[in-house]
């Protein structure tokens, strides 16, 4: 379920595995009549549920019409970047992988505790020949001391996966065509999106797009907004978005006066780095076309950029002008 993923509406759910719940309905916050009074929570706003469910899903990769790679829920549905994944501290995730490619491949995620056959690599012979399946188990826990009485983070955080065999020993080929996603662990009582975006930067491409046609995300002013940024490839890059900013900490969103996370709209990421955060569309700068793109100049000027088309609540984007547009209008690659 993409992502983006899954920008523009029903397609983009379709993409996306939600382990973590459902994702409707989210915040305005409303002020008291005073400067300094604190606003009041939104008590609609939807939360992440309680984690230690056992969970399935079934994916596979398979090749894309023009020669690229993809990973799907469906056969015959592969997309990039891959499904967005989404579990809860303490879920355990069961995958039956199967390769529909004429090669090897393997899933290998970031961030999930898992035993040495769910590795996804050849070197201990964890991976998928063609035509194959195999199931990997994804394990998640919630933070606590050790008992050296040291803390033990969470699993919770914006992680990924990715093929590591395809081309090489490291998944060089897999990644570079494609075989990439998203990997959500979400903390009971997190608070959920309306939409989460996959953002995609992979040597100089966004989501393996075409120079100049990095995907664009639609939403509407108020919406609450998720986007898991992550980095493949042979480069360095800055991920920028204008006009809006968020907390430089697990969610991006500052947990009350006294969180010393610093609040940014620009970061610098790297091969194999991922992160992600909230913020809400249009909050202080209303709707418009808001670029988001590599900073790194050369890049931007190459084509790493692409839009969030954020309208007003009649459904127009002022100012935005199609002709000069330096994203594509489908935030999914296929």
């Amino acid at each position: 379920m993409s992502e983006e993923a899954g920008a523009l509406g029903r397609r983009g759910f379709n993409r996306r595995f939600l382990a973590g719940g459902a994702v409707v309905a989210t915040s305005g916050l409303t002020t008291m009549s005073t400067a300094e009074a604190a606003p009041k929570p939104d008590s609609s706003a939807k939360t992440a549920r309680p984690g230690g469910e056992v969970r399935h899903l079934k994916m596979y990769a398979e090749k894309l019409p023009d020669g690229q790679l993809g990973y799907g829920l469906e056969k015959g549905k592969a997309s990039i970047p891959g499904p967005l994944i989404e579990i809860v501290e303490g879920d355990t995730l069961h995958i039956e992988f199967e390769n529909l490619l004429d090669v090897d491949a393997s899933l290998h995620p970031h961030g999930v505790d898992y035993d040495i056959g769910s590795d996804g690599t050849r070197m201990n012979n964890s991976h998928v020949e063609p035509g194959g399946t195999r199931t990997y188990t994804w394990r998640t826990h919630k933070p606590g001391r050790r008992k050296d009485g040291t803390w033990r983070a969470g699993s919770a955080g914006y992680w990924n996966y990715h093929d590591h065999v395809v081309g090489t020993d490291h998944g060089t080929g897999g990644v570079r065509k494609g075989l990439y996603g998203g990997l959500i662990v979400r903390r009971k009582g997190d608070i959920l999106p309306d939409k989460t975006f996959t953002i995609v930067f992979n040597d100089m491409s966004i989501n393996n797009r075409p120079a100049h046609g990095g995907p664009n995300f639609e939403a509407t002013v108020g919406d609450r907004l998720e986007v898991v940024m992550i980095t493949h490839g042979e480069y360095y890059h800055t991920f920028h978005i204008h006009a809006h900013r968020w907390a430089d900490n697990r969610t991006g969103i500052l947990t009350g006066p006294d969180d010393p996370s610093q609040v940014i709209d620009n970061k610098i990421t790297g091969p194999g780095d991922s992160f992600g955060f909230q913020f809400l569309a249009g909050e202080g700068v209303g709707a418009g076309a808001w670029m988001y793109h590599c900073h790194v100049q050369s890049h931007s000027d190459m084509g790493m950029a692409g839009l969030f088309l954020i309208a007003k609540k009649d459904g127009t984007v002022p100012g935005y002008d199609p002709d000069h547009d330096h994203g594509g209008d489908d935030p999914g690659h296929h």
